[in-house]
């Protein structure tokens, strides 16, 4: 037989042993590991319903108390709002001593909204410390924020502008050194608001006695309203998010269990409480939610006051909110891996505290919702399509539950209930990126430290990304129209998802091809740059 009669009859036979092959391995390994993988996301999925549904159950058992407890505020109203109106400077003895922090890094659109807000607070004069932190860079911005304490500074307020040189543990840094300044010493408690954070003037009347009332407390957190949530879609997406956030998580974790992630913004701090956690720290991006777990293991109890709002603005381009929901994605994943066993250690907490810590706050809450978002409906199920029927994929877990958590979701915000289908795809379009942050926060990876501040100029945003471990700042800006260009990661997974959807069309029987061509709309709309202003 000749060499090129050997050659025909191998290239004939080759597409009959690759086929063979491709089945072989699509049998023993494509196919179980793609079932294993439908079985963790249903695990993952069945775990964030318990966690909502439990979460719904108990802020209507809060209702009804409230409700049932209404009529009795209506009969001592009266009586309630003489003792309010009494004279503050008489009662100033009683009144601690309250020191207010705003940080703030180039913030030359806002600083003068938050500084005015702050020194217009209702409260007596001399037991009133207003404490500008400002590591700005730019010597025109310093000069113009320190002219703006000197004015208030002018009109009697007891203002202090503290400007440093070496920004060391950027916001957590500026704060630590903050209460080492020898005014501070007389401070009963601190006040922290964000630059672009406008309390009303009865702030403190409404949260201090909380404070007063119960010395076992180390915080109060109020909740935040935002100035801007009708400037575009993504700012409404926005809303209904952290509206969630704050009328159910917060309010469970203070009803339930005395402990809930500070928002780093909008609350008041008991100094001694926040020394006994050992202060702050810059070791992840979250100090904020890193100093109350600390000061809850020390066995000290927060209240989320959801009567108290305080102004404040949501990003409006789509890069700055990606940077913003890079640093709570991962930030929090990172800070579980290293407290774990100092919850598990502590001694403190019950066991059940320590549950709800690790179980639900950091699990559930910070790993699982983010993973399952992305894996089950951008990955497993487009991949289960591919598989055809040799995949058992269940039905009630792809929609159904799904269904009833984005019921639950929606639920704060009515007034958005009509963008609903878009919000749920675009927020698994974001999970893309949450879930990267997450992984890195758990393995510690390179970018884990990363620290992005986003200012927020109006149709302008300027996003400050600053690597702690480099100390190196790098600045980048946002422009109005199109929300920064076209994102590939978008555009590729709206590709991926389209394909999907179109072998679904030629060769599926479940129809799942009307979720993916939505899907992939979705994708190539942020992609590109359709979300933000």
């Amino acid at each position: 037989m000749s060499w090129s009669v050997v050659v025909e009859l191998a290239a004939a036979a080759w597409p009959t042993t690759m086929r063979a092959a491709w089945r072989a391995v699509r049998c023993a390994v494509l196919v179980p590991t793609l079932q294993l993988a439908v079985y963790v996301c249903v695990a993952m999925s069945l775990m964030l319903f318990v966690e909502r549904l439990y979460m719904a159950l108990v802020v209507a058992w809060l209702w009804l108390l409230r409700r049932r407890g209404r009529g009795r505020r209506r009969r001592h109203r009266s009586r309630d709002e003489e003792e309010e109106d009494d004279d503050l400077e008489a009662n100033a003895v009683q009144r601690p001593m309250v020191l207010v922090q705003i940080p703030m890094f180039n913030e030359k659109q806002v600083y003068r909204l938050s500084i005015g807000a702050a020194c217009g607070m209702t409260w007596p004069s001399d037991k009133l410390l207003i404490q500008v932190l400002d590591d700005s860079t730019e010597p025109a911005i310093r000069e113009m924020v320190e002219l703006e304490c000197s004015r208030w500074a002018a009109k009697g307020v007891f203002i202090r502008y503290e400007n440093r040189r070496n920004r060391s543990g950027y916001k957590a840094g500026a704060m630590r050194d903050g209460l080492r300044k020898p005014y501070v010493r007389d401070c009963d408690l601190v006040a922290v608001f964000d630059a672009d954070f406008q309390p009303d003037a009865d702030f403190l009347l409404r949260t201090v006695p909380l404070l007063q009332a119960d010395p076992t407390l180390a915080l109060v957190q109020a909740r935040w309203h935002f100035v801007n949530a009708d400037e575009c879609l993504l700012t409404r997406i926005q809303e209904m998010s952290l509206d969630y956030h704050f009328l159910v998580e917060q309010e469970v974790g203070s009803t339930c269990h005395a402990f809930f992630g500070f928002n780093g913004t909008a609350g008041v701090w008991r100094l001694r409480a926040l020394e006994d956690a050992g202060g702050w720290k810059e070791r992840t991006t979250v100090e904020d939610m890193d100093l109350a777990v600390r000061a809850s293991l020390r066995g000290w109890r927060f209240v989320y006051a959801g009567h108290v709002g305080v102004r404040n603005e949501l990003p409006s381009t789509l890069r700055a909110y990606r940077y913003q929901q890079h640093r709570w994605s991962c930030g929090p994943a990172n800070l579980f891996r290293k407290m774990f066993r100092e919850v598990l250690a502590s001694a403190r907490v019950s066991p059940w505290k320590k549950l709800h810590l690790l179980y639900a706050f950091f699990f559930v809450r910070k790993v699982v919702a983010h993973l399952v978002t992305f894996v089950f409906y951008c990955v497993v199920i487009p991949a289960c399509v591919l598989a055809g029927g040799d995949v058992r994929l269940p039905k009630y877990i792809a929609l159904y539950v799904p269904a009833v958590i984005t019921l639950l979701n929606a639920a704060c915000t009515p007034r958005s209930w009509h963008l609903l289908i878009f919000w749920i795809l675009f927020e698994n379009v974001m999970s893309m990126h949450r879930s990267k942050a997450t992984v890195i926060g758990l393995l510690e990876a390179s970018r884990a430290n990363e620290w992005v501040v986003t200012e927020k100029l109006g149709k302008t945003a300027t996003v400050v990304v600053v690597d702690k471990k480099q100390q190196h700042i790098m600045r980048k800006k946002t422009s109005g129209g199109g929300g920064g260009g076209v994102h590939m990661a978008e555009m590729l997974l709206g590709a991926c998802l389209l394909y999907c959807a179109v072998y679904d069309i030629a060769f599926g029987r479940d129809h799942f091809y009307i979720y993916l061509l939505l899907q992939s709309a979705a994708a190539f709309i942020v992609g590109f740059g359709y979300v933000g202003t």
